[in-house]
């Protein structure tokens, strides 16, 4: 026994450490291993660090390194997926199993990694924005002078160093940003981007500059300085103690330079001075060598002094009076423990009382360290939105910020309908990103939730986000379920749970991923599954109420599929919830549903419950997309879909290619004797075979055949077969539809309900000889 086990014991270890070596390389495979970043890591983290790495990596400096190849191809492939929000969700949830089509494969020299690869990632003056954050900065209080570039564009990099020398210079009084076009070609496009560089002012409300002079620093700044809009004012003796009274009177400061040059004003002081917006504080300047006595006055030392408002609230005051008062009378001592805990504990019931009755802008803090940075700014771009702006110390009010679960400094919003209505901030931590946030969040009904008011057994639709903080995807998705609640304001509540806050009850609910959205509907559960956007959530609950795809089960498959009517198509798409093609689809499959119903059944089976089931139906890749038609005897025939595009549309026109035709073919003979001849009415698509737009028409035509049936005749014109027939009937574009009778009426729609409207009106107006009660005879 003991010589068996020494012959075993190097059987065993070998076998520990070949597990060792694969846990090993499962752990290297893990993209944010691979890239060193945690998995909160921001987009431009995430970009920084792959770039060290290609440096380092690189096949090109490492060129005796066999395996170098490989491995950058793994670091390429991690991030790939990881800049890319919806592929990153998707990894984040299913591993690389969710990610089939995206291999990837292909990188760029390093030279590229080295010199054009994010021109902008180091410089903080350069607040590089992607689609994430492109709409909040530019709808934002602030002004941006935004340079969109191309990484391969030889002029870009050419004004990369006078575009950090603006960015200095202009630092505090409007935001410079950058877009990198090579990673943001769709943002680029919408903007109407064509050419690199291109520089645009963007202003809230507004239409944006665009820049085509001299790329010279003097001549940017000159041109972004003409649209900043602060007022500075020249004080002197006669005016200079009326304007500071008549701004501390409406509780605003000064900010004041103090020149010692005759006319000049002091450039570098006033440009960070027109920073601080209009309503926040008023700039002025003054001449010192003309107003000397007057500047003395002021004990200037130096050219610039700050004048505060000093303004005593007289509720506060009042308010401690009574509380003296009411001390005094049950014998408290005014500075006991007693008399604080009673002091906060009013302060807390006022506090909750005013923040119920109004909007407001609330800046948690923990010491005045953790305050954010441009916090003054915020009263003057929220005012107009009748958003109040406040800030509570968490050291000093414990109680309150614990019972909101507040543990760590953030800005929240609370909304006028309670204290326990409120929002908090998730987004970059910039002045612009904060305004956008608190005038959305005003509008949307989104609430933050907590295990007090988690809906798990509400009567009332729900839709939850449970995310986390750290999470990219999750911040991305909270501006749109903000755009989505406003859209089922009265039909459906919002919410989110932070699970960094809330483990257990993310656990049950079995939340693996974020984000995780779900729709509670009383006792019945929905994941949604769709794209991280409005109209997406918009769409999936619109299913919701009214299902467009039939979820099939083995029984109801074998009952409603393979005993389907003679006169039923059914189209089936067999897919895995872990298949990242299968989600791209889910959508356009819900979407293809709505556009043909009526006209044929959809349906969707689930290959990760039922695997024997699908193995049995002979499914071996997803999502397989199939179409039954032809009834009973043909029960188990099918056609699988084999084309490139899965969108709506597509996978519409190949459903309805499975219908009986509803329209003839007609040839110039039954032309002249059916159409211009006979008794009946007709509705005539002259096509020909190449032309595109004919294809796609093709099967809307047919819908629009089958829905007249019985009122209009429909017919097909191959105008390459029978050019002279269109020649002689005045057709010079394909499609073109008209309708008959006398000698044809040309209508300008391509969509079925919209010609189907159009011929019915017509029908109403018709002689006698072409009432639409007339019999259409059939003929084949």
């Amino acid at each position: 026994m003991q010589m068996a086990a020494l012959h075993l014991r190097p059987l065993v270890v070998a076998l520990l450490l070949l597990v060792l070596v694969q846990s090993v390389a499962a752990e290297e495979r893990d993209f944010y291993s691979l890239l060193g970043v945690s998995r909160g890591a921001t987009t431009r983290e995430i970009r920084r660090a792959f770039k060290q790495l290609a440096l380092t990596m690189h096949p090109d400096k490492n060129p005796v390194n066999s395996s170098a190849h490989e491995k950058f191809l793994q670091v390429n492939r991690a991030y790939e997926v990881l800049k890319d929000e919806d592929l990153r969700k998707k990894y984040d949830k299913y591993g690389e199993k969710g990610l089939e089509e995206q291999q990837g494969g292909r990188y760029e020299s390093w030279n590229y990694y080295r010199y054009d690869f994010g021109i902008y990632d180091e410089d903080l003056e350069i607040i590089t924005l992607d689609s994430g954050d492109f709409e909040a900065a530019v709808n934002s209080a602030e002004i941006w002078f935004i340079n969109f570039y191309s990484p391969r564009c030889s002029h870009c990099h050419q004004l990369a160093p006078t575009w950090r020398e603006v960015a200095k210079e202009m630092d505090g009084v409007i935001r410079i940003g950058a877009v990198n076009c090579g990673d943001n070609h769709q943002l680029c496009r919408r903007r109407g981007i064509n050419s690199y560089p291109s520089l645009y002012i963007y202003r809230a409300g507004q239409n944006p500059e665009k820049f085509s002079g001299e790329r010279s620093k003097d001549t940017l700044v000159r041109f972004s300085m003409q649209f900043i809009s602060t007022v500075v004012t020249q004080l002197w003796h006669g005016n200079v103690f009326s304007e500071i009274e008549a701004g501390f009177s409406k509780g605003i400061g000064w900010l004041i330079t103090f020149c010692a040059n005759t006319g000049v004003v002091c450039g570098a002081v006033l440009t960070d001075a027109l920073s601080l917006q209009d309503g926040l504080v008023k700039v002025g300047w003054l001449d010192c060598v003309n107003q000397e006595q007057l500047c003395e006055s002021f004990q200037v030392q130096n050219t610039l002094i700050h004048l505060h408002t000093r303004l005593f609230r007289a509720g506060y005051i009042l308010f401690f009076f009574v509380l003296f008062v009411f001390c005094q009378y049950f014998g408290i001592h005014f500075w006991s423990a007693s008399f604080v805990c009673l002091a906060l504990t009013l302060c807390l019931l006022l506090w909750q009382s005013k923040v119920a009755r109004h909007r407001w802008l609330i800046s948690f803090t923990f010491g005045e360290n953790s305050a954010f940075n441009e916090y003054k700014k915020l009263q003057a771009f929220l005012r107009k939105d009748h958003i109040q702006v406040g800030r509570v110390d968490c050291v000093m009010d414990s109680a309150l910020c614990q019972s909101l679960y507040i543990q760590k400094p953030c800005i929240a919003v609370f909304k006028g309908l309670g204290v326990h209505d409120f929002e908090i901030h998730h987004g970059k931590d910039a002045l612009y990103n904060i305004v956008a946030f608190a005038r959305d969040s005003v509008r949307a009904h989104v609430t933050t939730l907590r295990p007090e008011n988690f809906p798990s057994n509400q009567k009332e639709p729900w839709l939850v986000d449970f995310f986390a903080p750290w999470c990219p995807p999750c911040r991305a998705l909270l501006p749109e379920l903000r755009k989505a609640s406003i859209q089922l304001a009265g039909k459906m509540r919002f919410g989110t749970l932070d699970c960094t806050l809330h483990q257990p009850l993310c656990s049950q609910y079995k939340v693996q991923a974020y984000p995780t959205t779900v729709i509670f509907n009383g006792s019945t559960v929905h994941e949604y599954e769709g794209q991280h956007s409005a109209d997406g959530i918009l769409e999936f609950i619109q299913d919701l109420v009214q299902p467009s795809v039939v979820v099939l089960e083995p029984d109801s498959f074998a009952e409603r599929v393979k005993e389907r009517s003679e006169d039923e198509v059914w189209a089936v798409d067999f897919y895995a919830p872990w298949c990242g093609p299968c989600q791209m689809l889910m959508p356009e499959w819900r979407r293809m549903g709505r556009l043909v119903t009526g006209q044929v059944w959809v349906g969707s089976v689930d290959c990760q419950r039922f695997p024997t089931f699908c193995q049995s139906q002979g499914v071996r890749a997803y999502p397989e997309l199939r179409l039954y038609s032809g009834g009973t005897r043909k029960s188990h025939q099918f056609t699988t879909y084999n084309g490139w595009h899965r969108d709506a549309n597509s996978l519409r026109s190949w459903v309805l290619s499975a219908l009986p035709r509803a329209s003839v073919d007609l040839t110039p003979d039954s032309f002249r004797s059916l159409v211009l001849q006979g008794e009946q009415h007709w509705v005539l698509d002259f096509y020909a075979p190449w032309c595109g737009p004919c294809q796609h028409f093709a099967p809307e035509f047919e819908v629009l055949a089958r829905s007249l049936k019985g009122e209009v005749r429909a017919g097909k014109v191959d105008c390459q077969a029978h050019s002279q027939l269109c020649q002689s009937a005045g057709i010079n574009a394909y499609p073109t539809v008209r309708f008959y009778p006398n000698q044809g009426e040309y209508i300008n729609s391509r969509e079925a309900n919209v010609i189907t409207d159009i011929i019915r009106q017509r029908l109403e107006k018709l002689t006698p000889r072409f009432n639409k009660k007339a019999k259409v005879t059939e003929f084949y």
